[in-house]
């Protein structure tokens, strides 16, 4: 049918079509200063933490508000069906929170017996969705408005419909091909037999039914009612061993957060069973390391901290995925691995003029989300929630919009390793908030910076390289984020993204790096979110990788 004035909206929709969305010309754009703050890549969702602080709520009411519209605005990384990590700070106390869930106890290790490794699609890789507890258990501890009134932003979004943000409909796309098999997936998620275009208008009524649900029963009914006879129900008809008794065993579970000493400040990190603890090796070595000048005295752009650098993640990589998983599975204590005579004895073994291959493993992928916020009274959250590859697992459960994770592909089916599966078990988690804070004379805990980079394997890279701007080299946090990266690969791959000068890439080489150069700056190098406090206020920053918006008040 020609497109005239009596069909406006085909006309509208062949506009967007054609819209060309890539950016072929190098953006700068300032951080943004204000009084409270919210960063994430998805700006609606922004936007809805943004409207909780103004409404009077603190930074975990903001945190979940954002949170649970992420689940809405950018599936492709993250839902319901999946696990969160918070890290946070409210009146000089730090918390840490590890909302992921265990495998299901009926599901034996001899259910994946001839296998080479663990499944990645279906029900075999799915483990019980802790997102959801982890927002309950923030705002029942540090929240003041209603629970209903933080997920209603994502409910109407949900209910009302939303236009898809340009690099999510590209993720949207690259997803399609090996999740339209799955037929509740394609219902919900592409229902025109396609992804959906940037700026094309979606809507999810199963997902804000879903949310209404979790609204009213400030979550129960996702492990204990209507949703979780839901989700049982599916396992049972697909095959799978979730039952009701695991959701209902579930909770989340508050931490200590681990702690070591960057520049002038503390960088902190939920405990195993997540990867967190790599970030913090990687910087403890590089205190360690015999270099002269020290990491943080040397140009984050020179070959010499790339190299340095690299080399140090290599090991803390080495060194987790031998010993982290569930921390009731583990041989050492996190202590142990944080220990000065242990960092120091890794720094050894790095050559200051030659690559080595430290053994330490294949890259894990991913696919998740960050935000940030912070309140007018100093209070700082990071949260972290993904569902694993993407939207997971494919299984999407009938009639409800739940994505369910496949963070189970993380165990590993190596006999005797700390991270073997087995049933009731927390996986290795690749997802870590970030946090910076100052510690005074006397040790108490003041709020100081608030991050992450997104993206699997990426993240402890990601962390590592955004605090030592900030903190090494004093870079305002936009300037950090858009800065260059580059990410340890197998062996000696070391792949970086253009903008690091040529001088440092030659160097690299011929020091035995095999340097990939990207095309362009990417997600592959993960997404960052970061709020830094100053004296009345904050400075917020957003990843161009990303959707990406901070927003202030």
């Amino acid at each position: 049918m020609r497109e005239t004035a009596e069909n406006p909206s085909s006309i509208a929709r062949s506009i967007a079509a054609a819209i060309d969305w890539s950016l072929p010309y190098e953006a700068r754009r300032p951080a943004v200063c204000g009084s409270m703050a919210v960063a994430t890549s998805q700006p609606l969702a922004a936007q809805a933490g943004l409207e909780m602080l103004r409404r009077g709520g603190t930074a975990a009411d903001a945190a979940v508000a954002t949170a649970a519209a992420m689940t809405v605005l950018e599936p492709t990384t993250n839902g319901i069906g999946g696990d969160g990590f918070v890290l946070g700070i409210f009146g000089g106390e730090v918390v840490g929170l590890n909302a992921s869930g265990r495998s299901p106890a009926r599901q034996l290790r001899s259910v994946f017996d001839g296998q080479v490794g663990m499944p990645r699609r279906g029900w075999g890789p799915i483990t019980v969705p802790g997102a959801v507890s982890g927002w309950v258990a923030l705002w029942k501890r540090f929240g003041k408005l209603p629970f209903a009134d933080l997920l209603e932003p994502a409910r109407r979004h949900a209910h009302d419909g939303f236009l898809v943000a340009p690099r999510t409909a590209e993720l949207w796309k690259r997803a399609y091909p090996r999740l339209a098999e799955f037929p509740e997936w394609k219902r919900v998620f592409a229902p025109e037999g396609r992804a959906p275009f940037a700026a094309e208008r979606v809507q999810f009524p199963d997902h804000a039914a879903t949310l209404a649900l979790i609204a009213e029963s400030e979550g129960n009914a996702f492990y204990n009612g209507a949703l979780a006879a839901r989700i049982a129900q599916a396992a049972r008809d697909g095959g799978g061993f979730l039952d009701a008794e695991d959701l209902a065993k579930h909770e989340a579970r508050w931490v200590d957060p681990l702690e070591l000493p960057f520049g002038s400040s503390s960088m902190l990190a939920i405990p195993p069973n997540g990867q967190g603890i790599a970030a913090l090796i990687a910087r403890g070595i590089l205190e360690a390391a015999k270099a002269n000048p020290r990491f943080a005295d040397l140009s984050p752009d020179c070959a010499d901290s790339v190299h340095l650098g690299a080399e140090a993640m290599k090991l803390a990589f080495r060194t987790v995925h031998r010993e982290v998983g569930d921390p009731k599975a583990m041989r050492v204590k996190s202590s142990d691995l944080l220990a000065p005579d242990f960092l120091a004895g890794l720094a050894q073994e790095i050559d200051l003029g030659h690559a080595r291959d430290f053994n330490h493993g294949p890259p894990k992928t991913g696919g998740t989300i960050l935000l940030c916020t912070a309140d007018r009274e100093g209070n700082m959250v990071s949260l972290i929630q993904s569902n694993y590859e993407g939207w997971g697992s494919g299984v999407v459960i009938p009639g409800t919009g739940i994505a369910m994770q496949n963070r189970g592909a993380c165990f590993t089916l190596e006999a005797g390793h700390v991270n073997e599966y087995a049933p009731g078990k927390l996986p290795y988690h690749t997802i870590i908030p970030g946090m910076l804070v100052k510690r005074d004379a006397n040790g108490a805990a003041h709020p100081h910076l608030a991050f992450g980079v997104m993206g699997g394997y990426m993240q402890p890279q990601g962390q590592l390289q955004v605090a030592s701007r900030i903190e090494d080299h004093h870079a305002n946090p936009q300037a950090a984020l858009d800065a260059p990266r580059w990410q340890v690969s197998s062996g000696l791959t070391l792949d970086v993204e253009p903008g690091f000068p040529q001088s440092t890439l030659d160097e690299l080489t011929r020091r035995g790096h095999a340097v990939k150069v990207a095309s362009e700056k990417s997600i592959t190098f993960g997404r960052g979110q970061c709020i830094e406090r100053v004296e009345h206020g904050y400075v917020a920053a957003s990843d161009m990788r990303g959707d990406a918006q901070a927003v202030v008040g």
